[in-house]
């Protein structure tokens, strides 16, 4: 049977960073490559210190290489100026972090359509967004509760709502359990997979947890700055997917000739 290729989002290759520290060098990243393809969840799992959250500011472009590049979408974002960076985020990109990073003065529906107001979306149209997200995370009673006005798991799931308004290819999570406890968090890395998978994105999880690998397609070790393995989560319901999806084409293309 005829193996579905899947499409490369993000591409890593040749990855190293090297930071000065007076007259001597440290390696934070060695030597890295690997892809993320679409509807993928990928996991860089490592401990403090291991370079994982230096591997995601670079994905991010928010740091860059000493030497190598990464690719999003087939745009090399390591060589993008800060310009071209803000406007690619702005389109392709949402970020989820473990401390919330919500406004205090704005409601929840004002923190979740905050992206849409540099896009220049009307104020409608990102109300009727920020709604409908909110609902999908299940706050459509907190709608105009403050953050303070909500539990951690809350806040998070607000803080998705944000990430995933306006549709981005690609969402970065920073820890995003690390302040919550284990029954929110498993209810918060349900949502986003739920979410993910059901609009094809990319989600990529920086985490010391091992119990968030449990959600993952793809499994990244990282220890000391270097790729220790990369693991395949083999999913039986998304392989008889494509098997279907196969079938599906041998038989047009049958048709077809």
């Amino acid at each position: 049977m005829r193996k579905i290729k899947k499409e490369v989002v993000i591409e890593v290759k040749d990855l190293r960073k090297v930071f000065r520290l007076g007259k001597e060098k440290v390696v934070a990243i060695n030597k890295m490559d690997f892809e993320i393809h679409k509807g993928e969840i990928c996991c860089i799992l490592g401990t403090s210190g291991s370079g994982k959250s230096t591997l995601l500011n670079m994905m991010a472009g928010l740091e860059k290489p000493t030497k190598g590049y990464v690719k999003i979408l087939g745009k090399e974002v390591t060589k993008m100026n800060e310009k071209k960076l803000a406007i690619f985020r702005q389109k392709y990109i949402g970020f989820i972090f473990q401390s919330y990073n919500l406004m205090n003065a704005l409601t929840a529906i004002e923190n979740v359509s905050l992206p849409l107001v540099f896009r220049g979306v009307s104020r409608n149209r990102r109300k009727q967004e920020a709604s409908k997200l909110l609902k999908a995370v299940g706050l459509e009673s907190h709608m105009k509760h403050k953050p303070t006005q909500m539990s951690g798991g809350q806040q998070q799931r607000v803080g998705i709502a944000r990430s995933f308004v306006g549709n981005p290819k690609v969402i970065f999570a920073d820890e995003p359990t690390g302040n919550l406890d284990s029954k929110t968090s498993d209810e918060v890395l349900q949502l986003m997979e739920r979410i993910v998978k059901e609009k094809e994105q990319v989600l990529v999880i920086v985490t010391h947890d091992r119990s968030v690998t449990k959600y993952a397609d793809k499994i990244i070790h990282v220890l000391d700055g270097n790729i220790q393995s990369v693991e395949i989560v083999e999913r039986k319901e998304e392989i008889n997917n494509e098997i279907k999806k196969g079938e599906e084409e041998i038989k047009h293309e049958e048709k077809s000739v």
